[in-house]
């Protein structure tokens, strides 16, 4: 037994945020848990299975894309019933769409918890990919983080144009299927129609692609690019050419908040 084996708590599920994309952007505790891990389930259609190499030949690897949460849950409950070390693969980081609270409650019923292990979100990804910071002086000092009402209901007060309103710095997840819809809401909650947007498909990946454009254009655009999913759009002035520096680096302001 390694000297980091010997730590993972066999009797609880390990939830592992997977990053976005590039294999090598996982974190190292991450990593570490898939060296050892004994059984693991990924998320198939959504995680570079390239991570899966990180695992050792004899483990019990399994695609959850076509399994119900229920026989997600029994394979983890047989897993840490046999002592065994059980990794749950997902996406990006696991505090975003992840269902994780979903999963762990139902765990939670056959008296079984779980620890999570953080990601690079896609977001962080796609920003990182394109060279740019969401909080800009003077610019945007905020960064709202959504997406679009689909199957999954949004909450009265979280509606896009709502959010648009304060013409900030904008993720906008799982909604580059109605980019159309997305374009309308953001436009009649106040961005103006010239406002910076960038759709980033699989960011990170070898395959990412990213259209640029503007409100005016850009779900003509991504129309023509066959985006479809998987694609993470960003929106805000951010984006733009207009730049306002930090003053961190000054000398003198520097001096002064030290002094502060």
């Amino acid at each position: 037994m390694s000297e980091h084996s010997a730590r993972w708590d066999t009797q609880k599920v390990w939830f592992v945020g997977a990053g976005p994309g590039d294999r090598e952007l996982i974190t190292l505790k991450g990593y570490r848990l898939l060296q050892q891990a004994q059984v693991v389930i990924y998320a198939g259609s959504l995680i570079n299975t390239e991570l899966l190499d990180y695992c050792p030949p004899q483990a019990a690897l399994h695609d959850s894309a076509g399994l119900t949460l229920a026989q997600i849950i029994t394979l983890m409950v047989e897993g840490v019933r046999a002592g065994k070390l059980v990794v749950r693969l997902q996406t990006g980081d696991l505090s975003l769409y992840g269902s994780i609270r979903e999963q762990g409650e139902v765990l939670a019923e056959h008296g079984i918890g779980f620890v999570s292990v953080p990601g690079v979100s896609a977001f962080l990804g796609a920003a990182a990919q394109l060279g740019v910071e969401y909080t800009v002086p003077e610019v945007a000092q905020s960064l709202i983080i959504t997406r679009i009402e689909g199957r999954t209901p949004m909450p009265p007060l979280e509606q896009l144009a709502a959010f648009a309103a304060h013409q900030t710095s904008m993720a906008i997840f799982l909604s580059v299927q109605d980019m159309a819809r997305v374009v309308e809401q953001l436009t009649h909650g106040g961005y103006p129609p010239h406002t910076p947007v960038a759709v980033v498909y699989k960011a990170t990946w070898k395959e990412s692609q990213t259209v640029r454009g503007t409100l005016a254009d850009i779900a003509q655009q991504v129309r023509e690019a066959g985006i479809n999913k998987t694609a993470l759009i960003l929106v805000g002035a951010f984006l733009g050419d207009e730049y306002h520096y930090s003053k961190l680096y000054d000398a003198g302001f520097s001096h002064e908040y030290r002094q502060a």
